[in-house]
């Protein structure tokens, strides 16, 4: 699954950099799907459709970072574990029960990412 990062996240920016899939974004931040990835032009979101990777989208959150969930995998495939989670000093990266995937599923998304 998916992590989130709740509200109770301090903006401390310990995550940012750790994200190996560029899925953290700061708070009142437009992103994109080719933000820090292989992704250009249109692009076919594994079960969410066709979508625009270089179009800007509106910040998921104005008060504390977040992460676009069609962008994180876990850190499958790069570490053990998923790398926010590790250095919140606050615990406040935490699995997203309305977003559940499988390990093969977050596996196909980092290909789908960054290519083979």
């Amino acid at each position: 699954m998916a992590i989130i990062i709740t509200d109770e996240c301090i903006n401390c920016d310990a995550c940012i950099s750790e994200c190996p899939n560029n899925a953290i974004y700061e708070p009142d931040e437009e992103w994109s799907y080719a933000d820090g990835t292989e992704l250009h032009g249109m692009v076919e979101v594994p079960g969410n459709g066709t979508v625009d990777a270089d179009e800007k989208h509106e910040p998921i959150s104005d008060e504390f970072y977040f992460i676009v969930t069609d962008k994180c995998t876990e850190c499958k495939g790069f570490h053990d574990e998923p790398q926010c989670a590790s250095v919140c000093p606050v615990d406040c990266c935490v699995p997203d029960e309305d977003h559940v995937e499988t390990e093969e599923e977050l596996l196909k998304k980092k290909v789908w990412l960054h290519g083979e």
